[in-house]
């Protein structure tokens, strides 16, 4: 991409497809027009539904893993051209504008020479729309501790259990302190709050397939749809009807 800030890249992926681990020399932007993927990194993982982006920087090791149908476009970015843009993955909800000049780079022939005004002004367009994007919570950090480990998978398997840190704590052969004390220092979250970011981004992946809330609130360790809705409008703002709109 010589003398261009940036390129993009249209792939449709197949249902349960993935990408092996790999990563880039430059900043990426994943965008999904349809689907949502699951994108793993070494300091966590991330749902995407439709209409969100993450942004990976250069040099980050990532995995994407397709539920459903999955229209992505990637925008990938000159190393020099990234000042002032996100340091650390970050899911970005996609304003109208921004899915509009996403769509206008991937379609900018990149091998002519010399490189027009207007894509060149596409390019830079994008680039400060992305500063101005929402961060949204989308993360689950997955700790390097090998205790603290056994219970993310077990809360990842069994999202609708609703045991207390006590009964983890006694199964994992520590103290309740002791766990909490290990499990903030290391994810920088009460377990009680990851496991609750657990649930509502199963959730949100579920949702995103088109199940119902009602299933998806009781299968997440909700005691009734009302508190499911309740919860996941103070964690995103809306309600999941709104939030798939």
């Amino acid at each position: 991409m010589a003398g261009a800030l940036l390129h993009g890249k249209a792939v449709d992926h197949q249902p349960g497809s993935a990408t092996i681990r790999h990563w880039h020399e430059v900043a990426q932007l994943l965008y999904a027009i349809s689907g949502v993927m699951r994108v793993i990194t070494p300091l966590g993982q991330w749902i995407v539904p439709p209409n969100r982006g993450i942004w990976i920087p250069a040099g980050v090791w990532h995995e994407v893993f397709m539920i459903g149908l999955v229209e992505v476009r990637s925008i990938y970015i000159r190393p020099d051209a990234v000042q002032d843009l996100p340091r650390e993955c970050c899911v970005l909800e996609i304003t109208p504008l921004m899915r509009e000049l996403i769509l206008a780079a991937i379609s900018i022939d990149y091998q002519e020479q010399p490189i027009r005004p207007r894509s060149q002004m596409i390019a830079q367009l994008l680039l400060n729309e992305v500063k101005t994007l929402t961060t949204l919570p989308m993360q689950l950090p997955m700790p390097d501790d090998e205790l603290l480990r056994e219970v993310c998978a077990d809360i990842l398997a069994n999202p609708d259990e609703n045991r207390t840190t006590e009964d983890w704590a006694s199964q994992a052969g520590v103290d309740a302190r002791t766990l909490q004390r290990r499990f903030n220092k290391v994810t920088g979250m009460t377990l009680g709050e990851w496991r609750r970011q657990a649930r509502l981004l199963n959730a949100l992946e579920r949702l995103a397939q088109g199940e119902r809330v009602i299933d998806v609130a009781f299968d997440c360790g909700y005691n009734s749809p009302s508190a499911f809705t309740a919860m996941f409008k103070r964690q995103f703002g809306i309600t999941p009807s709104c939030f798939f709109s």
